[in-house]
């Protein structure tokens, strides 16, 4: 899956890779996708918890060797 933009907020711990990805995800028109990589292990709550309070979709997400990579589809 082909995203249109990729948000690296390796190293950054929350709140800020929500705060860029949402700043982010502002520059996009809707249906397209973001990606975002993370390394903070806490992400996965915070980004599941997100787009549900924005009503955006979480298509996929992943996690290899500590190495958060999700993909979301602003509506």
């Amino acid at each position: 899956m082909e995203s249109n933009k990729k948000v690296d907020t390796t190293g950054l711990m929350c709140p800020m890779p929500i705060v860029k990805a949402k700043k982010a995800l502002d520059e996009l028109q809707p249906g397209e996708i973001m990606e975002v990589v993370s390394t903070d292990k806490g992400s996965l709550n915070d980004f599941q918890a997100w787009v549900k309070q924005t009503n955006h979709e979480l298509l996929k997400h992943s996690e290899k060797d500590g190495i958060y990579t999700f993909l979301v589809k602003k509506n």
